[in-house]
């Protein structure tokens, strides 16, 4: 799996989410039954079994519909990341910014929160949004995942919502994670996880990369690499566990005979979340 390939083809999934987003189509970056799918919240009586419901009304009252429509997560980082008016919030792969924008309601009125994707589109659709909703502690950064524009030690928490899962190079990820969060700063994120090591045919198909599955860590995995970071209290926690019906469709479109790989992932995949800390002393 070339990571520039993999890359490339994320990018332009999620350019033509972001545009589907802004016609105020259904979002979805592979699929109806994606793990990344569309319509998190039931905003037009669409359901999704992995994705729906993952905001509250409450929460999206006040966010622009284009935002919403681009969340394509499998959970909700900004809630469980406990944040504290006056910290300083980087969002890896932020898409369409409702997840920074939920978050810098919690930080305001002194902190700040950044969000950080390698998709035109994204950004573009990230800062209409921001500028709808009204909001001033946000910026929107170009860059990759695997190379965080932002210098050492800036930011005091680090959230993503099933981003991660789709880098070719995890390790990297994390090393740059760390990198900025300050002493003491905290990793809080929501990721798609795989409960038992995939089929080897599931994890060479470029389109189920696409679709947060092929790239899922087993959770051995994903504790292994934040800890070689450097990450310290490492806690895994599964959310929602997908059955085969779930994700039948995304099987399906990437030319799988679903009925015959039943016993091999029916409840094999989970949405995480996913916290760790830096040391004090780091």
């Amino acid at each position: 799996m070339d990571a520039k390939d993999l890359q490339t083809i994320i990018r332009d999934r999620y350019g033509k989410a972001a545009r589907q987003a802004r016609d105020l189509k259904t979002a979805s970056c592979c699929g109806p039954s994606s793990c990344c799918g569309n319509n998190p919240v039931q905003l037009e009586g669409g359901k999704n079994s992995i994705t729906d419901n993952l905001y509250s009304e409450t929460e999206v009252a006040k966010l622009p519909q284009e935002a919403v429509l681009a969340s394509l997560g499998c959970g909700n980082p900004s809630s469980l990341a406990d944040l504290k008016p006056g910290e300083i919030v980087l969002d890896l792969g932020s898409g369409g910014g409702v997840d920074v924008l939920l978050s810098a309601r919690r930080v305001a009125p002194h902190g700040r929160v950044y969000g950080i994707d390698m998709t035109d589109e994204m950004l573009a659709l990230a800062e209409e949004n921001r500028r709808r909703a009204g909001v001033q502690n946000v910026e929107f950064l170009k860059g990759t995942i695997e190379d965080i524009p932002l210098p050492d030690g800036s930011v005091d928490v680090i959230i993503s919502n099933c981003v991660i899962n789709l880098s070719g190079d995890k390790d990297a990820v994390f090393r740059e994670a760390y990198r900025v969060l300050r002493p003491g700063g905290r990793l809080a994120i929501s990721d798609i996880i795989a409960l038992e090591p995939m089929p080897p045919e599931v994890q060479r198909s470029l389109e189920l990369w696409a679709g947060c599955l092929a790239g899922a860590l087993v959770r051995e995995s994903y504790e292994y690499k934040l800890a070689r970071a450097g990450f310290t209290s490492i806690s895994i926690e599964p959310t929602r566990v997908y059955r085969a019906e779930d994700t039948r469709d995304m099987f399906e479109s990437a030319g799988f005979d679903v009925d015959g790989l039943v016993p091999r992932i029916d409840g094999k995949f989970a949405a995480a979340f996913i916290r760790a800390r830096k040391p004090e002393t780091a």
